[in-house]
């Protein structure tokens, strides 16, 4: 038998396209707990977590972000931030990013990752929001009610896993 967590996390989704019912604000700050409650390194907590609703920033970074198009027409955009000069700053981000992506599915929201460190214009997006310069962006979450239903191909047990050692 499966366990009701693990059937929750195996259907969740990345969605793209969005209603444009607004998310309540409860439910956003919800979200926003659950990515603070992240796993972290050595409990250091490295993040500052943001949810993005007014249309025009959330415009501003639809045009910002390479292959983050849809942005612009999410509800909410969260965003997550690291002290970049942590030793596991992108390890936590991930962590606090996942944790958002699946609480905005526990909620019945759909949601996308968009990539944010190593990027170009992860510095435009920390001006735009005013964040500190010592964070760094880490990923922008698209985030609302979801007006598609994506049923992508996943790769096969045997090519992506494996036991003690690879290939044995």
């Amino acid at each position: 038998m499966t366990h009701a967590t693990t059937k929750f996390i195996k259907s969740r989704r990345s969605v793209r396209r969005f209603r444009t019912a607004p998310v309540p604000e409860e439910i956003i700050q919800d979200i926003l707990d659950c990515g603070r409650l992240a796993p972290t390194a050595r409990n250091v907590q490295p993040w500052l977590l943001g949810a993005v609703t007014h249309q025009e920033l959330r415009h501003r970074l639809s045009d910002l972000a390479e292959y983050g198009a849809f942005i612009r027409e999410s509800p909410v955009c969260f965003a997550v931030f690291t002290l970049a000069g942590e030793k596991y700053f992108l390890e936590d981000g991930c962590a606090a990013t996942m944790n958002i992506l699946l609480a905005s599915a526990a909620h019945g929201l759909g949601a996308c990752w968009v990539a944010g460190d190593k990027k170009e214009y992860a510095p435009k997006v920390r001006e735009l929001l005013r964040v500190p310069k010592e964070y760094t962006l880490v990923s922008l979450i698209a985030c609302g009610y979801p007006d598609e239903e994506p049923q992508p191909r996943k790769k096969p047990e045997e090519e992506v896993l494996f036991r003690e050692r690879y290939g044995e």
